[in-house]
């Protein structure tokens, strides 16, 4: 890439209460396959600059004084949220070897508390992982603290955790800790028995830690400079950081690294991928001369995990894999089979393939096979004893039932030598629920759910005061897209309503059902609320996926489109009253509908959007770009990819027309979708716009991807989005008999 400054005009202007900061233009040429792009904007990318920041400061004046006028609202709908939260209140305590963990929350407190209690053995496996009785803001006798979230927090800008172990003995904790926002953590370890920190101290790791068995060595991983996790590294504890082991470096800029101990815990489990093809690597805890070995080496080209354990005191490995099963399937095999060429080798099938059945995952415990399966676009749990696994004696799956259409079932967690594994649901308006299932035996072939608790929503909140149904639009090339359509009961079908539409549409990932309680805001207020389940997600399996992205990724726009048709022609909403929502890869989209039908949205909110993507994946040493190949092409090398990406980067594409509504948030030290493309996009909105309406950029200076941290500032921000969204629509009243009752 080529970027050559040409000229340099006059200074950014600074916004005033009336008018937008407008920045200086510094013309710089981008030439790739013989075109060039001329980018004005690209100067903001310096964010060490103080000119740089100074006008992100002015972007954050103009949105404020544009928007001062929905303070109020924003403060209402803050309150709502506060006021239906429970804020002194826990989680269901999950066991793991002799101690019971938890978190508390506590009203006034921004970040959790992590807790812990001893367990108990009997001769009653049941009782033994029935969880103990917990009550809000109530301590019990023997309860220890682990890590208070507001004691490490306070002083600092931004918290966020990125993981924390515990050793088998119980007497140690690591934890790893994130002050700016920036995804960068320091791992620190604390012994237990006497809360003094040990002297081993890890900067700059990625998400993720774990202690070997014997509690000896802790595994993380580090990013490398463009903020791709390549390297797990094993620390003795009481050893100098500087001479941490290596245990595996990836080089692969295409490929992201990750590692987890096996269920059983014999294995390191290495995990290396892109959304099409991976390689799993395991190391052996007794294996003395540590040798990290390939399941299937990535040269063929399959997609698959792999969960080594013991069936019957054989060596065995379970594989979820997509070798001949676009949507994924189960097998079983004998590592010396791997040994083989793969075309030789023999594995027995244990869930086979489906069209109309995707296999998310599989895991094991010590009596059972666990298998997370999309059908229906709905997420699913099924369970099978281990005897007879891969041959004709292997019993039937059996799935936890549940009463609802629309609704998500999810492994929430599993110990190897439990009775029973820890399930989440939640849908549209059930809030989020723990259940354990007991895996079934002889005496109970249906196994059995046990409910250990319900998420208390205040307020008088009633689900039956909402409605959730499963729409159908149809796209212009004839494809059924999936709708979820949310509305409070008292909306009527005539055509007045306001309506929002949410999409995101990337990386196969589901926009699963599941509880909101800042989405009650915008029901009680009359928003008809949708969510476009377009090409790009996982909700329909893996050609779902494959059909929006890459070069089809433009299905993903127009399937949106086609949902706000869809919405606009329901008979529920008038028309001109419909906003659109999205985030990050949702941000894009978001860009490239404004620019392909911005008639159609009152507003549109883009939250820390990917709105410059051919910039990005062009220079493959911005972070994760190269990562970015698998989804959308490889711009750099492949010409067409190149053109097609151009003709829907939102930011090379905004036009003469009259935008509605945009506001753009992002975070300064976001890592995922550094702040500089909404900052360009919002520029060259202004400058092309024919139409009034305001565009801002909202800036969080102290947050990352996620936006700020602390629960409260969280609130208050997501307060601000559907404030914008229900100002522009003129929904900002409740509904008759709506709100905190």
């Amino acid at each position: 890439m080529t970027s050559t400054p040409l000229q340099d005009p006059a200074s950014t202007a600074p916004a005033t209460a009336a008018s937008p900061p407008v920045a200086k233009r510094i013309p710089m040429e981008r030439t790739h396959h013989g075109d060039t792009f001329v980018d004005n904007y690209e100067w903001l990318r310096d964010k060490e600059s103080a000119e740089v920041v100074a006008h992100l400061k002015a972007e954050n004046a103009y949105q404020e004084a544009v928007t001062a006028h929905q303070e109020p609202l924003r403060e209402a709908i803050f309150q709502e949220i506060k006021g239906r939260t429970q804020e002194t209140d826990l989680s269901v305590p999950h066991r793991k070897d002799g101690w019971w963990y938890f978190s508390r929350s506590v009203e006034g407190k921004e970040y959790g508390i992590q807790c812990r209690v001893r367990a108990s053995d009997t001769e009653d496996k049941i009782a033994d992982w029935t969880p103990p009785a917990v009550e809000p803001g109530i301590g019990i006798p023997g309860e220890e603290v682990l890590l208070d979230g507001n004691v490490e927090a306070e002083g600092k800008p931004f918290f966020s955790v990125g993981g924390s172990a515990v050793t088998v003995d119980g007497n140690l904790y690591a934890y790893a800790v994130d002050n700016s926002g920036d995804e960068r953590f320091t791992l620190r370890i604390k012994d237990l028995r006497t809360g003094e920190l040990l002297p081993d101290v890890i900067e700059n790791i990625f998400y993720g830690v774990a202690f070997s068995p014997d509690g000896t060595r802790i595994f993380y991983t580090v990013v490398d400079d463009s903020w791709r996790p390549y390297q797990v590294k094993a620390h003795i504890l009481g050893t100098p950081v500087a001479d941490d082991v290596v245990i595996y470096q990836e080089d692969d800029a295409a490929m992201w690294l990750g590692f987890e101990l096996s269920a059983d815990r014999r294995y390191l489990v290495l995990g290396i991928g892109c959304s099409e093809y991976s390689e799993t690597r395991l190391l052996r805890f007794d294996d003395p001369s540590g040798t990290v070995r390939a399941v299937i080496p990535r040269s063929e080209r399959v997609l698959y995990e792999a969960e080594p354990f013991l069936l019957d005191g054989a060596e065995r490995i379970l594989l979820t894999h997509n070798r001949g099963a676009v949507n994924s399937m189960v097998s079983l095999v004998d590592p010396a089979e791997l040994e083989k060429p793969l075309a030789e080798q023999r594995w027995q099938t244990v869930v086979g393939h489906s069209e109309e059945v995707r296999v998310n995952g599989a895991g094991v415990t010590a009596t059972h096979l666990i298998v997370s399966i999309r059908k229906d676009t709905i997420e699913r749990v099924q369970v099978m004893g281990l005897a007879g696994l891969g041959t004709p004696a292997q019993e039937a799956p059996v799935e936890p039932a549940f009463d609802e259409e629309l609704y998500t079932a999810g492994v929430g967690g599993s110990d190897y030598d439990a009775p029973v594994i820890r399930l989440g649901y939640t849908s549209y308006f059930t809030p989020s629920r723990v259940y354990d299932f007991v895996l079934p035996t002889a005496e109970r072939p249906a196994g059995e759910l046990l409910l250990r608790k319900e998420s208390p929503v205040l307020g008088g909140y009633d689900a039956a005061d909402y409605v959730a149904t499963r729409e159908w639009a149809t796209a212009a090339d004839g494809t059924r897209i999936p709708l979820s359509v949310l509305r409070h009961k008292s909306v009527r079908q005539d055509s007045t309503a306001a309506g929002l539409v949410y999409g995101y549409g990337s990386y196969e990932m589901s926009m699963d059902p599941g509880f909101g309680i800042a989405r009650l805001s915008l029901l009680d207020r009359g928003v008809v609320f949708v969510i476009a389940h377009v090409r790009g997600g996982g909700e329909l399996g893996r050609k779902w996926y494959d059909n929006g992205k890459k070069l089809a990724k433009k299905n993903t726009f127009t399937d949106f489109i086609d949902a706000t048709g869809w919405l606009a022609a329901s008979g529920w909403v008038d028309p001109a009253r419909i906003a659109a929502l999205g985030g990050s890869a949702g941000g894009l989209l978001m860009g490239a509908v404004a620019n392909l039908a911005p008639e159609k949205y009152a507003a549109i909110v883009a939250q820390v959007p990917f709105v410059d993507p051919l910039t990005s994946i062009l220079d493959p040493d911005l972070p994760l770009s190269a990562l970015e190949w698998e989804e959308w092409g490889n711009p750099i090398t492949d010409p067409d990819v190149y053109g097609y990406m151009k003709s829907y980067s939102p930011y090379e594409n905004v036009r003469a027309a009259a935008y509605p509504k945009i506001a753009a948030v992002t975070s300064f030290n976001d890592t995922r979708v550094l702040y500089v493309e909404p900052a360009k996009w919002v520029q060259e909105l202004r400058s092309k716009t024919t139409g009034t309406e305001p565009v801002v950029m909202k800036i969080e200076m102290d947050g990352g991807h996620g936006g700020a941290s602390g629960r409260y500032v969280q609130w208050r921000e997501r307060a601000w989005d559907y404030a914008f969204i229900a100002d522009a629509l003129g929904a900002t009243e409740l509904l008759p008999g709506a709100g905190l009752k």
